[in-house]
């Protein structure tokens, strides 16, 4: 049974009263800084991706609890040194929000979400940033922040008109490749093997697939279907080291089946 708005609020007091106990009692708890928490942070948003990818419900709650911690961690850090707490960091989001969506707030008409995404961009320009691509984090992993970059300057017209033409470019970039390796040019292959995973993954964008999850999701295979084979093999009692890549292959493709 799902919460009422009350219980809701009741709990994430509760988490507050806790947050301040332990940064009061916990000699753990005491230590920790912005940046000290900042790469857990991390581990912890890509767990959450894992529990997603997995679509394991229960470890997704678990996980958003982590983060949610993590969260309220940084906003009382942020009020120990008077500069913010939870309340300005929600009503700060809350304001933004409502700025951000004119077309319900206001009296803007939209029609359709390519509108809103575009509206969100030049928004974003009328609040001070020169560039649309400023909000793109530069610790980004670089496939990520490829797709970001992308979707950016499509909201503001900066795009393809349809997806044979960014195909099109895509065996246009592989093409020069090609020439690139024929010519054995070290430095060149692999500037031209960036553009062509660039215009991958810009025509995963023109089709739906968003290319992390993709990409993720062809390494869980891929892990599966070797620990098959490595389990199955240490059962014939072979030693992949001694074996063929054709015995190898039996068992690849009997995990197929299951992975």
């Amino acid at each position: 049974m799902l919460s009422s708005r009350k219980q809701q609020l009741e709990a994430f007091n509760r988490l507050l009263d806790i947050m301040d106990e332990l940064r009061a009692k916990c000699p753990w708890d005491k230590k920790q800084t912005l940046e000290s928490l900042r790469h857990l942070t991390i581990e912890e948003t890509y767990e959450l991706a894992d529990a997603i990818l997995e679509n394991n419900l229960d470890e997704v709650k678990k996980e958003l609890g982590d983060l949610l911690l993590h969260i309220v961690f940084y906003a009382k850090i942020g009020s120990e040194k008077n500069n913010f707490d939870i309340a300005s960091v929600t009503n700060s989001i809350c304001d933004k929000l409502i700025d951000r969506h004119p077309h319900i707030y206001g009296d803007v008409k939209v029609t359709s979400e390519e509108q809103v995404k575009q509206n969100w961009e030049k928004l974003k320009l009328k609040e001070g940033k020169k560039s649309v691509l400023e909000g793109v984090p530069k610790s980004l992993p670089a496939l990520v922040k490829a797709n970001r970059i992308q979707d950016k300057v499509a909201g503001v017209g900066f795009d393809w008109e349809k997806p044979n033409q960014v195909w099109e470019k895509v065996q246009e970039e592989l093409a020069e490749l090609n020439q690139e390796i024929e010519k054995n040019d070290t430095e060149n292959i692999e500037k031209e093997f960036g553009d062509v995973l660039f215009s991958m993954i810009n025509y995963a964008r023109f089709i739906g697939v968003n290319p992390e999850n993709a990409l993720e999701k062809t390494n869980k295979k891929f892990i599966n279907r070797f620990q098959y084979l490595e389990k199955e093999a240490h059962k014939a009692g072979k030693s992949l080291a001694d074996m063929t890549l054709a015995e190898m292959d039996v068992y690849w493709n009997q995990a197929k089946k299951y992975f």
